[in-house]
């Protein structure tokens, strides 16, 4: 999992406060972008001002070209008692990623017609639901047939390079060091050259699909995200919608999905959270951002230890949790199993959890794949979230933000999300109902 190189933001290194994210004179410290702080967590505690997101304020979005789409978005809608009006039902391709000339004429281009048609002022529909079998991830834009013939260059010549670095032998450090730092160079350019960065899941793209003329370079800032409040935040998109996705390995899970919200608000979430950090937590403050985001695992814990509603497990051991160790997870937060998902758990009805790793979402459909989305929504958690890409260890959402968020049961599921989640128009995707309040018994009995 990589750093971010910059884009829109100044990505610094100062250091801060012991915070997640952490903003100085419109600069994102990658120090602040792995501490929320422990201290500003359990403000999470104190009442939020919630959006109060409500049934019609939902847009539910569907493809007819598959049949289950339409059955399930009528499915939800009558059991939140989503207006009929509020449904848009679209034309798109079946596959899990879109081209971006794609993604334009037949999901972009019709949604905004619709809300424009719909909600011209932008003060009707606050969150936008995908229903099961709209494509995942928006490619980058296709390469010229010069640029084709420019990255075959390059990679020829990086191939070259890691070819002449495995034939030094030890005595030749200048050399290889030159090498080292001339296949870094290329790397880079490789890396721009593929226009990555032009690349999103099209959840997050959506999420701006108000916003008119938004570069594409790579991520933008979220005006929600709790990190930025009260700062003067350069490229701060205004016109933003949450997004949520209903979607998982078959239409069996969804309505599965469906029925555990529902059924887990009126009793309440039962069993344990579990936290899996990588190491035990440092008694100063991490010079890594690996150390950061683990320290910020290790904050939660303690977070919800201290004022949540669970019984809490910490592992501080680089291993992960295995076969047995988490029985009853109601909330889950750990890394970093790439693509790999250790059956360690039994999930509780209702079960909300996230792994931290860098392609959680590539997929939801691959039958052989076991990527963490698509493994815990078959295991039977009823929402988590993951990257259709790289998504740069500092754009995953706050753990301390979501999770505090989440155990206090006044703001739903895609208010958490919005909360606690750093960029738009970039890789992350939320998985599960917006509306879903999984301490929301707790909350009224208050």
């Amino acid at each position: 999992m990589l750093f971010r190189p910059e884009n829109g933001l100044t990505v610094t290194t100062e250091n801060g406060p012991d915070s997640y994210f952490c903003v100085k004179e419109r600069r994102v410290s990658l120090n602040g972008i792995l501490r929320l702080g422990l201290c500003a967590a359990m403000l999470l505690l104190a009442p939020i001002s919630a959006w109060a997101l409500t049934a019609d304020e939902l847009v539910v979005v569907s493809n007819r070209s598959v049949t289950d789409s339409g059955k399930l978005s009528r499915y939800y809608m009558d059991q939140r008692q989503v207006p009929p009006q509020n449904w848009l039902q679209l034309s798109a391709t079946e596959q899990e990623q879109i081209s971006r000339d794609d993604y334009e004429k037949q999901i972009a281009t019709p949604l905004r017609k619709f809300l424009q048609k719909n909600d011209p002022a932008s003060v009707r529909f606050k969150c936008i639901v995908l229903m099961y079998g709209l494509p995942l991830r928006v490619l980058p834009p296709k390469l010229a047939s010069a640029e084709r013939a420019q990255l075959k260059d390059l990679q020829q010549r990086l191939d070259l390079l890691e070819g002449q670095i495995e034939l030094l032998d030890e005595g030749q450090e200048p050399q290889r060091k030159a090498l080292q730092d001339e296949a870094a160079s290329v790397r880079r350019i490789l890396l721009k050259r593929r226009q990555f960065h032009k690349g999103a899941a099209v959840d997050s793209e959506l999420a701006l699909i108000m916003e008119e003329g938004h570069p594409l370079r790579g991520w933008l800032p979220n005006r929600y995200f709790l990190g930025f409040r009260g700062q003067d935040i350069a490229n701060l998109p205004a016109r933003v919608l949450m997004v949520s996705r209903l979607d998982g390995p078959t239409p069996s899970v969804v309505r599965r999905i469906i029925d555990d919200s529902l059924a887990v608000e009126k009793t309440g979430l039962a069993g344990k959270a579990y936290f899996d950090a990588r190491w035990p937590k440092p008694k100063e403050k991490p010079s890594s951002a690996y150390g950061r985001y683990d320290r910020a695992i290790h904050n939660t814990a303690y977070l919800l230890r201290e004022k949540g509603p669970l019984p809490v497990v910490i592992d501080d051991k680089e291993e992960l949790f295995q076969e047995g160790e988490a029985p009853e997870a109601a909330l889950y937060n750990g890394w970093y199993s790439l693509g790999n998902y250790v059956d360690a758990f039994s999930w509780s009805r209702g079960a909300v959890g996230f792994h931290v790793a860098s392609g959680e979402c590539t997929t939801l459909k691959k039958k052989d794949s076991q990527v963490w989305c698509k493994a815990m929504l078959e295991k039977g958690v009823a929402a988590t979230l993951g990257p259709v890409a790289e998504p740069y260890l500092q754009s995953f959402p706050a753990p301390e933000i979501f999770f505090g968020c989440l155990v206090q049961g006044r703001n739903e599921l895609a208010e958490c999300y919005a909360l606690a989640n750093p960029f738009w128009s970039w890789q992350m995707i939320l998985l599960g109902d917006p509306l879903y309040r999984p301490f929301k018994s707790n909350f009224q009995l208050r």
